[in-house]
């Protein structure tokens, strides 16, 4: 077995009784994590390798360099750690487009990429800053949810997911793009693969969930509870290898399409496969792909596979053997864990496990280490399990990152379990939870189970996040005390408005979760909506998807009621085809988001870290004798905006300032007001007998 001789610094604890000495320790652990990155880099030939696409679902790799940077920066000043930026464009360009979703802009034409010259030198400037963040902040322990150091934690813990999720973009690159590295080996053991067979698993109970003031880094998704009791079943002893998964190969099963579930069968055919992705056939010899090479097909490796292939394995299996053969449910994988006596990766000594870089940057035998009766319970591969990811109870998401996990309780998301070879800091303890689309390849594989139970299915039907339910009441919901629906009354006001003037293209900036986008589609010929929250776009989305929204609401207590509502009874169906949906910064959009005939920012201004440098670019975005409509109750708050920061609600000389004098003084050199203010009130529903009643000014400005 090859050990490092140093070992990658493992997640901290984040309490304790010397904070200076945490200090140290959590600086250590953000520039080791930076070498680590930036190393992964170096196995890239040229820069030629920065712009060419592995995949076309995926940015190129200078993506990827940039993109866990400007995280740093981006989520501090939204934390109010810094208050100045390093490259705004930098800070727009890399900011989001990494999970496939429909509001991910791909297209290279968009982008107009820096070197790789360049990004390294932003990485470096975003160093120093980070640096004199951890040298500066007031550390007071434990480092809870709250702290401003747990803003420095997530973007460490971030950049480590990123360094996986680039080796798995780097092994999919063509192989002239790479280069074998000294700090990154591959395993060069190889050999037989032994007879996989079955254990029996004794019932039991699973208990998951991390309490909020655990003293351990976690992503949202980890917190709250669940528990569940387990019937006994039986799993394989080892991680499907290549040799195993080679019968289902020569059985000509990617082309027997009864093997195969509808999602994946539809992949199979659009990606023509035949076998899996990293395998390579030369003449009548198998080979395998590795991230920097290729090397002829170790069979005693695991295989490695999207959710689709497992599954169909595992449906091949059972055919072959008459046994309900399956993939094991995120419970069962905890109590394969429990059984086996493992615990998180201690500081002091490698993993007795191929897990955080510890032995070698590739998978290794499946006979290479044992945990109790069962073998690479965790490490080697990640794990696909049956189970689409889903929230604890007592779920909450982080205000710093809201839409970590919740994009993806779509129910097209499954969990994988127990980390690979280059799974390290967060995505190495038991307690991570991390899913991906089933067509996604990631370093996973699978082990398989046989039950006579079925795994439990988490409920996905009904959005139960309480805020975005909320409001998507607000946007597609009831009217409540003969207040008219918000949105559909900004959007009637700014096409009466319009006139006769061109309609070709509208921004709904602050979208949330998109009433107003649609509305002004009736008008417009294109109509975008923009929000910093992809939790909220995620709604509109699915509406222009599906044509249908389902979602709890509070009643009182804990009861619920269940909502659906659909685009085509609010007379919206046939204008979906006519909207798209972004995750943006309206205090730094891209540069590709201009020349529109209208921007609807309703609610939005008072919530902005740096409202002035959103109204002081409008004029940028807007056609000459285009609108900008603006609708805010001016809620000034210093935990969204800094006091200083304020458009107004202030004494100025001794003589109040109103919001309003402060959008005359920052748009009077580009617009004139031509409409307004007025007031037009709103209702948003909490309960069943608690509403937030408020009035929004509203005003409506043309630029000269």
């Amino acid at each position: 077995m090859s050990v490092k001789n140093t070992l990658f610094s493992r997640t901290p604890l984040l309490a304790g009784d010397n904070a200076e000495a945490k200090r140290a320790e959590i600086r250590h652990y953000f520039h080791a994590t930076c070498d680590r990155y930036e190393s992964l880099f170096e196995v890239l030939t040229g820069d030629e390798a920065y712009y060419k696409k592995p995949i076309a679902l995926r940015h190129p790799l200078i993506f990827y360099l940039g993109h866990t940077a400007t995280f740093f920066i981006n989520k501090f000043i939204l934390a109010g750690l810094i208050e100045q930026r390093i490259n705004p464009r930098f800070e727009s360009m890399f900011a989001v487009g990494v999970d496939e979703m429909s509001w991910d802009d791909l297209n290279d034409a968009h982008y107009d990429w820096p070197t790789p010259a360049e990004v390294r030198t932003y990485r470096r400037e975003m160093r120093e800053v980070v640096d004199r963040v951890i040298a500066t902040t007031p550390l007071t322990l434990p480092v809870g949810w709250p702290h401003p150091f747990w803003v420095v934690l997530m973007g460490i813990e971030h950049e480590r997911i990123h360094l996986e999720t680039s080796s798995v973009l780097i092994r999919q690159h063509d192989l002239r793009f790479v280069k074998p590295h000294p700090a990154w080996m591959p395993c060069r053991q190889s050999g037989v693969a032994s007879q996989n067979d079955l254990v029996t698993i004794t019932a039991g109970s699973v208990s998951v969930g991390k309490p909020f003031d655990d003293s351990v880094y976690g992503w949202d998704n980890e917190y709250g509870n669940h528990k569940a009791e387990l019937p006994a079943f039986q799993a394989s002893r080892h991680l499907v290898s290549n040799q195993e998964f080679l019968a289902f190969v020569e059985a000509g099963s990617y082309a027997d399409d009864s093997l195969w579930e509808e999602e994946g069968l539809h992949w199979r055919q659009f990606a023509r496969a035949q076998h899996p992705t990293f395998w390579i056939r030369r003449d009548a010899d198998w080979h395998l792909r590795l991230m920097c090479e290729e090397v002829p097909m170790p069979w005693d490796w695991p295989v490695e596979t999207n959710y689709h292939e497992a599954k169909a394995f595992c449906n091949w299996k059972a055919r072959a053997t008459g046994r309900r053969v399956r993939l094991p449910s995120e419970d069962e994988w905890y109590r394969l864990y429990d059984i086996s006596g493992l615990h998180d990766p201690a500081n002091e000594a490698p993993t007795a496990a191929n897990l955080h870089l510890d032995h070698w940057a590739s998978s290794c035998p499946v006979t290479q280490f044992r945990h109790g009766d069962l073998y690479d319970v965790v490490g080697n591969v990640w794990q696909w399990t049956e189970t689409p990811t889903y929230p604890f109870d007592h779920f909450a998401v982080h205000p710093i990152y809201d839409d970590f996990t919740t994009p993806t309780f779509d129910g097209r998301h499954n969990l994988i379990k127990g980390g690979s070879w280059i799974s390290c800091g967060n995505e190495a303890v038991r307690a991570s939870r991390y899913a991906f689309r089933r067509h996604f390849f990631q370093h996973a594989g699978f082990r398989y189970v046989v039950a006579e139970h079925a795994p439990a299915a988490p409920a996905l039907g009904y959005e139960s996040d309480r805020m975005l339910s909320e409001y998507s009441e607000f946007h597609y919901g009831e009217e409540y005390f003969g207040v008219a629906n918000f949105p559909r009354a900004l959007a009637q006001i700014a096409i009466k408005t319009m006139g006769n003037r061109p309609a070709l293209k509208a921004l709904d900036l602050g979208c949330a979760t998109g009433r107003a986008t649609f509305e002004l589609a009736r008008h417009f010929e294109r109509v975008t909506g923009i929000d910093f929250s992809a939790r909220f776009i995620g709604t509109g989305v699915k509406l222009a998807e599906q044509g249908v929204l389902r979602y709890t609401l509070v009643d009182e207590g804990e009861l619920l009621l269940y909502k659906e509502r659909t685009l085509a009874e609010l007379g919206l169906d046939a204008v979906r085809h006519k909207v798209e949906f972004y995750q943006g910064d309206a205090c730094n959009l891209k540069d590709i988001f201009t020349g529109y005939d209208l921007v609807l920012a309703a609610n939005l201004i008072d919530r902005l870290y740096s409202p002035a440098k959103f109204l002081q670019s409008m004029h940028e975005r807007i056609n000459r004798g285009g609108l900008l409509l603006l609708a805010s109750p001016y809620t000034w708050l210093e935990e969204y905006t800094p006091r200083a920061d304020w458009v107004g609600g202030f004494k100025r000389d001794g003589e109040s300032f109103t919001t309003l004098d402060g959008l005359k003084q920052i748009l009077g050199a580009h617009f004139h007001l031509i409409e307004g203010p007025r007031e037009v009130p709103f209702v948003i529903r909490e309960t069943r007998r608690k509403y937030q009643h408020s009035l929004s000014e509203v005003t409506i400005w043309e630029k000269q």
